[in-house]
């Protein structure tokens, strides 16, 4: 599906981040792909364990609360490829005092921090990466269900995404002109590193798996495989949409089972 494209992945944390499924199917579709990292040795390292196998040999360092590190990162972009046609956006950030407290109670800097790293990094990170797709593009961020209704323990994060969403909206909008597509995946709870920070999240995979349609949790692969089909020809007609990829949970007014 991917042979002859080139895109950026930007939000690997380890192999189980869902931006490391994505990578792994998108290689198996024939893509290439070149990844961002935290600018230290350690997080390096942790991104080189999910590439390296893949074979692809261009990670950089990005900051993406630092608009000279984005604009840095993407030039490095161009000058090793010309042009781009994709960008997977997977990236949140907030203090663990900060989301594990009740929102009421979350700081003004952490606030101000979440939302720059959470959300703001989209348009950031959409605007560099727009210059480089010259024959249009697909760009897709990751959501989750706590942005549009309440989620115990998702708290501050929760207010990310809500902004998250709308930012999207926009910036496909922006760019449409440009044959540029910009969409959102919601997906279900999948246990990541950003995952541990969610207080009882352990009880939330238990909830989603009995109260979805589907009666069951997702995996990295259902999120990838929807993101796939955000950033191919086959979504050619689809930009500012959210994408839910929960097993159905979404669409229930009582979680299923609750009344039994």
């Amino acid at each position: 599906m991917f042979k002859g494209k080139k895109g950026v992945i930007m939000g690997v944390a380890n192999h189980l981040s869902i931006a490391a499924g994505v990578a792994q199917y998108l290689h198996e579709q024939g893509a290439d792909l070149a990844f961002s990292h935290l600018p230290d040795g350690k997080m390096e390292q942790r991104v080189r364990k999910v590439t390296d196998p893949l074979g692809y040999e261009i990670v950089l360092p990005c900051d993406v609360s630092k608009d000279e590190s984005v604009t840095e990162f993407f030039a490095k972009i161009k000058q090793a490829w010309g042009k781009i046609d994709f960008l997977v956006h997977s990236i949140a950030f907030a203090t663990v005092d900060d989301i594990r407290c009740p929102t009421l109670q979350a700081s003004r800097e952490g606030f101000k921090q979440a939302m720059d790293i959470s959300c703001y990094s989209l348009i950031a990170t959409s605007r560099a990466a727009s210059e480089l797709m010259t024959d249009g593009g697909s760009i897709v961020t990751m959501s989750y269900y706590g942005g549009e209704r309440v989620v115990p323990g998702y708290n501050m994060m929760g207010v990310c995404k809500s902004a998250l969403e709308m930012t999207m909206k926009y910036v496909a909008y922006d760019l449409g002109q440009k044959n540029i597509r910009v969409n959102a995946i919601s997906a279900g709870p999948i246990k990541t590193l950003a995952a541990s920070a969610v207080g009882d999240f352990s009880k939330m995979l238990g909830f989603y798996a009995k109260g979805s349609p589907l009666g069951r949790n997702v995996t990295q692969t259902d999120v990838a495989k929807s993101t796939a089909f955000l950033l191919s020809d086959m979504s050619a007609g689809t930009t500012g949409e959210v994408l839910h990829v929960d097993g159905g949970y979404h669409v229930m007014g009582i979680p299923v089972g609750a009344l039994d």
